[in-house]
């Protein structure tokens, strides 16, 4: 029996990074952290793409996420780590729920475009309303950890630590799941969805499924994102920033549940260096970083490693 090397991998990338979390520079710590946020997001996407979906709204459920967190500190002073990364969780699992109903129907470029169309009503909402702090957003504070109260210095090491432990917890679990009956059955719809349908199975509802655990890790993504960072603002679901997901989905590959995280903190590193050092051209740094990529690693970054590990 083949075995499953993905799964060996997580546990000591566990604890090196929660190893290295004091060690690091600030600003190492920070970009680990971003990427890592990043990667939560795409590992829904993924699931996404692995049933032949690709969605470019992805940042309303990252956005939701992060203002489910943002709004218990800024209207009800409740900044407690563990309870803003599972409303955020939560509600956008919530509202992918209600939404799924509709995109389930829908396939191809139709699925994509919807889904960028309700990510773009939320951003012109939060441009609207005043009390969000319309255009410019509001900062979020973080005082505890499960109604425990963090000294301001241990607060940036707790939020890193929160964030490693989550993400490495959901790629196990998706992992698990794409390895499951029901996650199996998402590549079966991508090759063929007619075959699928006369065999029993109700490729909506798997769809529906799919689709809500993708907002849910959007939703972590998200609100992980607000505590790291300290601020949100409506550009979170503006379509650039979901076109981001997607740059980063292409990049990574989806041969395996740990290639999202490979690729963001190859996006975010790349980003931040190019920014650094060119700031008028780190776009242009980006988009040759992808045709790279796409020249000569067709299936994303982590086809490098398909023959040495077991993939999800």
């Amino acid at each position: 029996m083949k075995r499953d090397t993905t799964l060996l991998i997580y546990l000591p990338l566990l604890v090196l990074l929660l190893a290295a979390g004091p060690l690091l520079p600030k600003w190492a710590g920070f970009l680990v952290n971003v990427s890592l946020c990043f990667g939560t997001v795409v590992l829904g996407m993924l699931i996404l793409m692995r049933t032949g979906l690709v969605s470019f709204g992805q940042g309303l459920y990252y956005c939701l996420g992060a203002y489910a967190a943002g709004t218990l500190d800024h209207f009800f002073k409740l900044s407690d780590v563990p309870l803003m990364i599972l409303c955020g969780t939560l509600l956008s699992g919530l509202v992918a729920f209600g939404l799924g109903f509709l995109l389930a129907r829908y396939r191809d470029i139709f699925f994509a475009m919807l889904s960028m169309a309700f990510s773009m009503i939320l951003n012109g909402l939060l441009v609207k309303t005043s009390e969000l702090g319309s255009t410019d957003g509001f900062n979020v504070s973080v005082h505890s950890f499960a109604g425990i109260a963090l000294a301001e210095q241990s607060v940036r090491y707790v939020t890193y630590s929160t964030t490693v432990t989550l993400t490495v917890l959901v790629g196990v679990g998706v992992h698990l799941y794409l390895r499951s009956h029901l996650g199996r059955m998402a590549e079966a719809v991508r090759d063929n969805e007619l075959r699928l349908e006369y065999m029993g199975t109700s490729v909506k509802r798997l769809i529906h499924i799919n689709y809500v655990l993708a907002a849910a890790l959007a939703g972590m993504g998200g609100a992980m994102m607000a505590v790291t960072v300290g601020h949100i603002d409506p550009e979170m679901a503006y379509w650039t920033t979901s076109g981001e997901f997607v740059f980063i989905a292409i990049l990574s590959g989806t041969g395996s549940t740990l290639a999202p995280f490979l690729g963001s903190t190859v996006f975010e590193t790349v980003r931040s260096f190019a920014y650094e050092y060119s700031p008028n051209t780190w776009q242009m740094t980006l988009g040759i970083t992808m045709l790279l990529v796409i020249l000569f690693l067709p299936g994303g970054l982590w086809s490098m490693f398909n023959r040495q590990s077991g993939t999800a």
